[in-house]
């Protein structure tokens, strides 16, 4: 059973992470997998909202009613995977850290300037991510055997962890294995500690992973993208 707007809400306050079954229906799958299938994606393809499938997957999303909470949002990077048998690599736990913008500029609170697929990244002061959502939707399914998602609930609350209190989190926190249909979505705060280990069993599992965000940046600084804003009724 899928949660309610107000209970989605709920567990992403509480817990950092919630599940949808059905957030999309198999043509849209289709159309997604053919484009993974067009490009090399492998541990992970930045540039997702190049593509128009998954930018007509990030207006969809938002435009969801289950979503209603995160009416002022619009998608501001999609990365995409592609675990197989010959791409098949393990994550450390980590929390996601850095935004992508359109270019450099020296803000109070912003650190940590990186390029990745030649975007410049920027580590954020910690507000900035707390508002933020991260949809990971599946397109084949992820079970104990492909190598799933593993997260601590609540661990989003803290802030922006070093290695040293990652560990500690870890050592008294439970860890939960995000077990999503072919289909549905993770959504969960980009501040939650998550890992995945090596799949197990053959076979593909991809994924697209989005991120929303719902304010501008200060100090003139700009998302790199800003796409499915929700509509207007």
């Amino acid at each position: 059973m899928n949660p309610s707007c107000e209970a989605l809400q709920g567990l992403l306050e509480s817990d950092g992470f919630a599940a949808l079954e059905d957030l999309i229906a198999e043509p849209q799958r289709h159309a997604l997998r053919r484009a993974f299938d067009s490009i090399r994606v492998g541990a992970g393809r930045r540039d997702g909202l190049e593509l128009t499938p998954v930018r007509e997957l990030a207006t969809e999303v938002i435009n969801d009613p289950r979503l209603a909470g995160f009416a002022r949002a619009f998608a501001v990077r999609a990365i995409l995977f592609d675990k197989t048998p010959e791409a098949n690599w393990l994550v450390t736990w980590h929390q996601d850290t850095t935004i992508p913008v359109r270019a450099r500029r020296e803000v109070a609170g912003f650190t940590s300037w990186s390029e990745k697929d030649g975007v410049p990244s920027v580590r954020p002061p910690a507000g900035v991510l707390e508002s933020m959502l991260t949809v990971r939707v599946e397109l084949d399914g992820s079970s104990g055997t492909n190598g799933p998602l593993r997260v601590v609930p609540g661990s989003h609350r803290g802030g922006i962890l070093i290695r040293e209190e990652i560990e500690s989190v870890r050592a008294v926190g439970r860890e939960i294995e995000c077990l999503v249909p072919a289909g549905g979505a993770l959504l969960m705060r980009p501040l939650l500690l998550h890992a995945s280990s090596r799949a197990s069993s053959p076979g593909r599992r991809r994924v697209v992973h989005l991120e929303f965000a719902s304010d501008a940046l200060p100090g003139g600084l700009e998302w790199h993208a800003a796409i499915g804003r929700r509509a207007v009724p």
